[in-house]
């Protein structure tokens, strides 16, 4: 493997020129490509996120296959934009020349993806480093083998090795793969994780995009539609089973509508999953049974201080099941309030007033997003300018992830970097400034320094 690793390092790095000045149209048709083989065998994709942890038909479209269209369908529509030098205003100083941003392509990429959304996350920055003219080592997670080979399968039959390439296989695999020269290195991740390819990349001062997670809070103000603000909790909690990065991960209730919204919290999950879950068709397994048991060690460790089950908490080791869960009665001391869960469990907490629960955000780390729902723009207002969060979204969870004109990306923390739309193309992307100089204004303050090149200097000083 590693051999084979060197060798396609090699074809690639040859391919850099040729890929970097490439035409608009000629990375369109291999976006194209993508879209069309995806497709084609969009049976089989389904077929593969089934095997690896059960994932419904309807979210593989919703959360892998649209994401991955809706990318590929934006790049395609502004790549040439994109791609043409951007002009920038002269500052009177450099008169007579003129100021251009040209977007090259940043060379020898790798991209690390993660098992929770295994298809959507190694594929959408695949489609921004493609834009850019850069090659590619994709490196899919092993937890998700199924669709690893679906990935491998795809790409070896689209693309030559020496634009993009694919090797799966264990951490040994990553670890060597990390231990190479990149010119930037895109990782979907843990935080934990991300400082390893952090200080990887370091020893190269190799560019990375760290897209990570956190707990991310979800926060229900005083007045709100409780039923409408249940309904997309729920379902921005629950997909895919709570391995989400950007799922809702605790739950602020504001003592008015503390057991309205609990209850109408539980009513939904009923009408979306039925009264016995573990049947339901339309709800997905973690992914593995190590997952499984960290996630059940963490309700242990809350009910054990003290936290109790208001609804769910069923479990079958066998299935890797973990039934929809909310606790209530939770403290800071639990360590389902101090880990990301990444899990079907919502521990829940009330409220008096937004500056207590600020505060309290404001003392963890940085998450990659906050979830505020209120019909009061005050109290929406208040909490967006009191917290720092990657991404935030009023009344709604989940969809800033689709939102093209928006950069997606974490803060410290939960992140470094930004992707989606230009922002990916971007990230992929070097922007070197030129200069051209169509004048020689600049020759009145060459030396030898009398009394006139002094005037002409503080007059300059004066007025810039």
């Amino acid at each position: 493997m590693e051999n084979q690793i060197l060798d396609v390092l090699d074809l690639q790095k040859s391919a850099l020129l040729r890929l970097s000045t490439s035409t608009a149209a000629e990375r369109i048709e291999k976006l194209r490509k993508i879209e069309s083989y995806l497709m084609q065998h969009k049976d089989d994709l389904c077929d593969a996120l089934f095997a690896d942890f059960k994932k419904p038909a309807s979210e593989v479209v919703i959360a892998e296959m649209l994401g991955v269209k809706r990318e590929i369908n934006h790049t395609v529509k502004h790549l040439k934009s994109w791609m043409k030098p951007q002009s920038v205003s002269t500052p009177l100083m450099l008169l007579g020349t003129k100021g251009l941003v040209q977007y090259e392509a940043k060379g020898l990429c790798l991209i690390i993806s993660p098992w929770n959304y295994p298809f959507n996350l190694s594929i959408c920055p695949l489609v921004h480093a493609i834009a850019a003219g850069n090659s590619v080592i994709l490196k899919p997670s092993e937890l998700s083998p199924a669709t690893a080979a679906f990935i491998q399968k795809m790409i070896s039959s689209l693309f030559d090795k020496s634009e993009v390439a694919v090797f799966e296989g264990d951490a040994t695999v990553s670890t060597f793969l990390l231990e190479q020269k990149f010119d930037h290195i895109f990782f979907t991740g843990s935080p934990a994780i991300g400082k390893v390819v952090m200080a990887a990349a370091a020893k190269h001062l190799t560019s990375v995009t760290l897209e990570l997670g956190g707990k991310s809070p979800a926060i229900v103000g005083p007045e709100v539609n409780v039923e409408e603000a249940a309904a997309k909790i729920a379902w921005g909690k629950f997909l895919n089973n709570g391995q989400t990065c950007i799922a809702p991960d605790y739950l602020y209730l504001h003592e008015k509508n503390y057991f309205s919204f609990l209850k109408a919290l539980e009513a939904t999950v009923e009408s979306f999953y039925g009264n016995n879950v573990a049947k339901s068709k339309d709800y997905a397994r973690i992914v593995n049974r190590r997952h499984f048991d960290r996630i059940v060690s963490l309700l242990e460790d809350a009910k054990e201080k003290g936290a109790q089950v208001l609804f769910g908490g069923k479990t079958d080791a066998e299935d890797c099941f973990i039934e929809p869960t909310v606790l209530v009665n939770c403290t800071p001391d639990m360590r389902i309030l101090q880990e990301e869960i990444f899990g079907p469990i919502l521990p829940v907490m009330s409220y008096q007033n937004e500056v207590q629960i600020t505060e309290n955000i404001r003392q963890g780390d940085k998450p990659l997003a906050l979830y505020v729902f209120s019909t009061d723009t005050v109290f929406n207002q208040y909490i967006l300018d009191h917290t720092s969060s990657g991404t935030s979204v009023v009344n709604d969870c989940l969809i800033q992830f689709g939102h093209n004109e928006l950069p997606f990306g974490g803060v410290n923390h939960s992140g470094i970097g930004k992707s989606g739309g230009h922002y990916g193309f971007v990230e992929f992307s070097n922007q070197k400034s030129v200069v051209i100089q169509r004048t020689n204004l600049l020759k009145n303050f060459y030396p030898p320094y009398g009394a006139k090149v002094r005037w002409m200097i503080d007059f300059v000083l004066k007025w810039l």
